[in-house]
């Protein structure tokens, strides 16, 4: 088995092999989620769940896998929770609710609302996101209920940001496996980016928080939309986990709307 993982291309042939082993219950079953791996499909959907911030979450064959980079975007979210009182959370774009769980399991309490146009990331995150929050099947703010309205405290972004024209570079497993909508940002990466970030300030609390996982050759074009909303911007890199989160401070009531001027831009404790 590790040597049809290894010609396969699977640099940690051993690791996998182990982690297949403990999936199967069958010899015959093994030798299917082997066949699988060997044919390039991710191996977390070939699990059927992923590790992301200390969680087993779902992944069903077709969703998008959520990336260790996230956790970066997961740690910004968790402390803006943490500092709301009653905390309202909502992962747009949500995937397979990996974020919204994350964030969920480090605020106990939080209010967690998730959204994703895709069906079977809906599955997955209403698996994971469990009965403490609520997830809806549509194209960003639509599904969303009126009453969250000017009360999302923490609203967290992975929308897709590859342009048009990298999609065909990506990895096989992401390209051949997991969902064009969860990929394609449209032709600079960044058409999806935009229309969350200009509707964001309707959602937002007094006060609130945008967050958006962006690219670092992107992250100018995404500071310079959450500035045009009138949000704040702020820019957070850790180079360790290769992540940028932009973020968009809503005016607090009685604020000043904020300039579009130079945002700050901090970098993680210990990062390059």
């Amino acid at each position: 088995m590790v040597a049809r993982l290894r010609a396969a291309g699977c640099v940690f042939a051993e690791d996998e092999a182990r982690l297949l082993q403990d999936a199967a219950r069958t010899p015959v079953e093994l030798d299917a989620l082997v066949a699988r791996r060997v044919a390039g499909w991710p191996l977390e959907q070939v699990l059927g769940r992923a590790e992301f911030c200390g969680l087993h979450i779902a992944v069903e064959p077709g969703v998008f896998v959520p990336r260790r980079r996230s956790e970066f975007l997961v740690r910004h979210a968790a402390e803006a929770a943490a500092a709301a009182p009653r905390p309202v959370v909502l992962d747009l774009c949500c995937g397979s609710g990996a974020i919204g769980a994350a964030v969920a399991a480090a605020v106990p309490g939080a209010e967690v609302h998730a959204a994703d146009v895709d069906p079977a990331a809906v599955r997955c995150a209403r698996r994971n996101v469990g009965p403490g929050g609520t997830v809806y099947e549509g194209d960003l703010y639509a599904p969303l209920p009126g009453r969250l309205r000017g009360r999302v405290d923490v609203l967290v972004v992975n929308a897709p940001y590859v342009p048009t024209a990298e999609v065909p570079f990506l990895p096989p497993e992401a390209r051949d496996h997991e969902p064009l909508t969860a990929l394609d940002g449209g032709a600079d990466g960044l058409d999806v980016q935009r229309r969350v970030i200009a509707a964001a300030p309707e959602w937002l609390a007094p006060g609130g928080l945008l967050l958006v996982e962006t690219s670092e050759r992107q992250e100018p074009r995404t500071r310079a939309a959450v500035a045009a909303a009138g949000l704040t911007a702020h820019t957070a890199v850790c180079a360790d986990l290769a992540a940028t989160v932009v973020t968009g401070r809503a005016p607090r009531t009685g604020d000043a709307r904020p300039g579009a001027g130079p945002p700050t831009r901090t970098r993680a404790p210990g990062a390059a």
